[in-house]
């Protein structure tokens, strides 16, 4: 499917791979600051977001965060992200909410994938939900870290098939954590 906005031209594929009824932990690489707002418009249903605890701080737009259902996380204290992981999978057991992670944990500052965070996985396992990776290609050309202007061209956005975590422990994890980078990094 293609689509286009802001001078963009989107080319999607894979939305046939889930079910629009069923929270999901949507796992994407992370190459651009385009790279949030593009999945949002993507993505056929709801997601919240955990965002470091400073972004929380900014006027209005924290207090609009906060009330969206999106969770602040301390990255300097494994406390503080233990307590955003557990509010999360709350979240996805209550409201049914999906959650959209950076595994990385911040952007590319070259454009090729950085190493995995756990903390997405300590939630897809925590609230046993599919973990649905994606894989974007072409923002980081268009608007790398650093840049403010957005240049013309097409981007690229893959669904991949979930990954189920139902019964997965957290001696599981490593292998999880290798799976979805194998399936986000295939098409790069």
């Amino acid at each position: 499917m293609g689509r286009r906005i802001l001078g963009l031209k989107i080319e999607v594929s894979g939305l046939e791979n889930f079910d629009c009824s069923q929270n999901y932990i949507f796992m994407a690489n992370h190459i651009s600051f385009l790279d949030g707002p593009l999945l949002f418009y993507l993505i056929p249903q709801q997601v919240r977001v955990i965002l470091k605890k400073s972004i929380f701080r900014i006027p209005v737009v924290g207090a609009g965060m906060r009330f969206a259902g999106f969770i602040p996380v301390d990255r300097k204290r494994a406390r503080g992200g233990k307590k955003s992981i557990d509010e999360a999978a709350r979240l996805m057991k209550e409201k049914g909410y999906s959650f959209l992670i950076f595994p990385e944990g911040t952007r590319s500052r070259d454009g090729r994938i950085q190493s995995f965070k756990r903390g997405g996985f300590f939630l897809a396992i925590e609230a046993q939900a599919p973990i649905l990776p994606i894989t974007i290609k072409g923002t980081f050309e268009l608007m790398p870290k650093g840049s403010f202007f957005v240049k013309r061209g097409v981007v690229r956005v893959v669904f991949h098939p979930p990954i189920k975590t139902a019964g997965m422990g957290l001696e599981d994890m490593p292998a999880l954590m290798q799976q979805i980078r194998e399936a986000i990094i295939g098409p790069l």
